[in-house]
C-alpha cells in the first residue's frame, strides 16, 4: 500500500506566509498618504499666493511708500527740529502764585521746495556738474526764526492759561502739546505742519 505523499512545503520551517493586511488598516495607511498629498499642496499654493500678492502691492505702492515697508514697516520723514529755548511763566492758579519752567522744542514738517532744494545738494555733491546750490538747511533755519516770535508767543498763551494742576499730569501735558500744535500749525497756514511737540526740563513751582 502506498504512502500518502507528504507535502514537503507545509513541513519546511522556513517557509514564511505572506502578510495579508486588513482592509481597515490599507484604508489608514491611504489616508495619511492623500493627507500628507493636501498638506504639502496646500503649503506650495500659499508660497505662491503669498509672493504674488507681495509683487502686485510692490507695484501698486509709490516708491515712498516702498521703502516704508522695508524697514520695520515704517521709515517716518525727517523733519526741521526746532529748539525754542527755555519758557519761564506763571500759571493760571487763584490761591497761589506758581510759576512753570519748561524747555520746548518741536519737529516741523518740509515744504516740497525745501525736499527739493535737499535733494539738488545731495545730487551735486555725489558727482553732479554744475555749481553746487545754496545750502538750503541755512534757508530753512532763517525761514524759522522769523517765524519764532509767533511760535514762542502760541506757546506762552497756551501754558499760562493751564493750572499747575493741569500740568502736574501726564494727560494734562499731553492736553497741552496737542494746544500747541493746533495753534502753531495756524501760525503756517497750511505751508508745513507741526509733527511733533516735546517738552525737556519740565518744573512747577
Amino acid at each position: 500500500m502506498a504512502r500518502p505523499t507528504e507535502n514537503k512545503e507545509d513541513k519546511n520551517p522556513n517557509n514564511k506566509k505572506n502578510i495579508e493586511m486588513s482592509p481597515s488598516m490599507m484604508m489608514m495607511i491611504s489616508n495619511g498618504i492623500m493627507l500628507a498629498v493636501i498638506i504639502v499642496s496646500l503649503f506650495i499654493m500659499y508660497m505662491l499666493i503669498d509672493s504674488s500678492m507681495n509683487k502686485k502691492i510692490s507695484q501698486l505702492l509709490p516708491e515712498n511708500q516702498q521703502e516704508e515697508t522695508q524697514e520695520d514697516g515704517e521709515v517716518r520723514e525727517e523733519g526741521i527740529l526746532l529748539d525754542l529755548g527755555e519758557f519761564i511763566l506763571n500759571l493760571a492758579d487763584v490761591n497761589a502764585r506758581r510759576y512753570l519752567k519748561v524747555g520746548i522744542a518741536m519737529e516741523l514738517s518740509k515744504t516740497q521746495e525745501e525736499i527739493d532744494a535737499q535733494n539738488a545738494l545731495a545730487n551735486a555733491k555725489s558727482g553732479g556738474h554744475g555749481a553746487a546750490p545754496a545750502d538750503p538747511n541755512a534757508e530753512i533755519a532763517a525761514v524759522m526764526e522769523r517765524y519764532k516770535p509767533a511760535i514762542r508767543d502760541a506757546i506762552i498763551s497756551v501754558l499760562s492759561n493751564k493750572t499747575s494742576d493741569e500740568l502736574s499730569t501726564p494727560t494734562g501735558k499731553e492736553i497741552a502739546k496737542e494746544e500747541i500744535l493746533e495753534m502753531v500749525n495756524n501760525i503756517f497756514e497750511g505751508q508745513r505742519e507741526v509733527m511733533r511737540v516735546s517738552f525737556g526740563q519740565f518744573i512747577i513751582q
